[in-house]
């Protein structure tokens, strides 16, 4: 008879998450509980606060002064933003809610920081580009901004893959506001 314990799949799992450098915490393997949708709704009261924070701290966009602006060919017409936006901070709070879900199997929180600080950058973006019409500023914030959400992103494929996989749009996105940010700002001296 063979006195070595076997492994269970929870011990198997365990070591798989070792393996990948997902920082396991002890005595926190219960899978989530169902029916968070609660949680969920706050992510999004979360992410929708951020973005009507950055709408009011951009002055409500100022399309006056924006519409006036020299503008590369690739930017998009005003009416795409706002959809896109939507669809985005839909998205962002999804992933934010899938990793926080796994908060009693493993720790969270580094990459729940980096959710935070990816969200308030978000926010602070066109307080800078609109608010104050700071074209140079705002471009050094949305580099930041981009540098946040690759960390969120690794952080919560380490998790929860399909969270960090949702965010993928995001950053796509946020790469190509930051290509139009530098264009504008380098086009209106």
């Amino acid at each position: 008879m063979n006195d070595k314990p076997r492994a269970t799949n929870r011990t198997t799992e365990k070591s798989a998450r070792d393996e990948l450098g997902i920082i396991y915490e002890e005595g926190a393997d219960t899978p989530a509980g169902r029916g968070e949708l609660g949680p969920l709704a706050l992510f999004l009261v979360l992410t929708g606060a951020a973005g009507l924070v950055g709408y009011l701290l951009g002055g409500g966009m100022r399309g006056d002064w924006y519409g006036g602006l020299a503008k590369p060919a690739i930017t998009p017409p005003a009416a795409i933003f706002g959809p896109v936006w939507t669809i985005l901070y839909i998205l962002i709070a999804i992933a934010g809610w899938l990793v926080w879900r796994r908060r009693r199997e493993i720790i969270i929180r580094p990459a729940m920081t980096a959710w935070g600080v990816q969200l308030g950058l978000n926010a602070l973006w066109p307080g800078l580009f609109f608010g104050l019409q700071r074209a140079g500023w705002a471009f050094l914030e949305i580099l930041a901004l981009w540098i946040a959400i690759a960390l969120t992103v690794r952080q919560f494929e380490r998790i929860r893959r399909a969270a960090g996989w949702l965010l993928a749009p995001y950053l796509l996105w946020v790469t190509y506001a930051a290509v139009l940010n530098f264009a504008i700002w380098r086009m209106n001296p």
